[in-house]
């Protein structure tokens, strides 16, 4: 039997970042040869995948990533877990690879179109990077869901990272401290849609009926109906219908989105939000 050195073993655990014991274990198996010996370590990645595959994975982080003029951004949701293994060097690191790649890479719409190309800064791709992240955590991960969009872009995350946001405006001004204000705003005040336009037709002129009816019920005339409904549907817009551009603007209530927006040279185009595991 092969003598299995301790420089073999700190040579191997360097290049996996495995236990020791583990490390150890797999040179025995493989003779003293190294190649032989990450192949048995892969195999064992392999098992590990397979018997947490079912395990639920109800933790985990957003990243996103920002070109520094704005003009694009990059969303990855990874899921994990345990709450440790959300702020694990390990994890976060991985999920920040993941979404500058996506940011600076070819682009990519799927998961695993992503997961095939290279690691930033390394020689291996990220799905290499993965494996070696479940053989040390021992942990289902799991990338989730991924997307790229282009500006004018703001981004905001919240400071538990499950709660992440990508605004995407129009205009030649790319206010960045606006475009991350509005992106916030969203992630607090969660609209369900950018403009009245996004609207469902049908839901709109249901509203628009009801209200007309209940003004007609005064017995004011036409035209002051008109003025009445026109005034209701723009509360209806903003507090029951949640059209971003209607909302107060929540870092100064005196104006909505879509004035603050205005005095910029923007309007609002779309958002992406984002909470862990909906």
């Amino acid at each position: 039997m092969a003598e299995i050195t301790a420089a073999a073993v700190m040579s191997l655990r360097e290049k996996t970042g495995l236990p020791l014991m583990e490390v150890k274990k797999a040179l025995a198996e493989a003779g003293g040869d190294e190649a032989k010996a990450v192949e048995i370590l892969k195999d064992q990645f392999g098992k590990v995948i397979e018997k947490r595959a079912d395990n639920p994975t109800e933790e985990g982080r957003i990243f996103v990533s920002v070109r520094d003029d704005n003009s694009e951004a990059a969303m990855v949701e990874m899921q994990c877990e345990s709450a440790p293994v959300a702020s694990n060097d390990e994890f976060v690191s991985m999920g920040e690879a993941l979404a500058r790649q996506l940011l600076e890479g070819p682009g990519a719409e799927t998961p695993e179109e992503l997961m095939s190309q290279p690691d930033p800064g390394g020689e291996a791709t990220l799905q290499a990077r993965y494996e070696n992240a479940v053989s040390k955590i021992r942990e289902n991960l799991k990338v989730a869901r991924i997307v790229r969009v282009d500006g004018p872009v703001g981004a905001y995350v919240h400071h538990n990272h499950k709660t992440a946001v990508l605004f995407q405006a129009e205009g030649d001004n790319a206010d960045p401290e606006l475009l991350r204000d509005v992106a916030m705003h969203i992630a607090a005040l969660k609209p369900a849609v950018t403009n009245v336009e996004d609207l469902d037709p049908a839901v709109v002129q249901e509203e628009r009926d009801r209200l007309t009816e209940e003004a007609r019920a005064t017995g004011k005339p036409d035209n002051i109906i008109d003025k009445i409904v026109d005034g209701r549907m723009k509360v209806f817009y903003k507090e029951d219908a949640g059209v971003l551009v209607e909302q107060p603007f929540a870092k100064d209530d005196s104006k909505s989105v879509s004035q603050v927006l205005a005095e910029k040279g923007l309007k609002a185009r779309g958002f992406t939000l984002w909470v862990l595991g909906t």
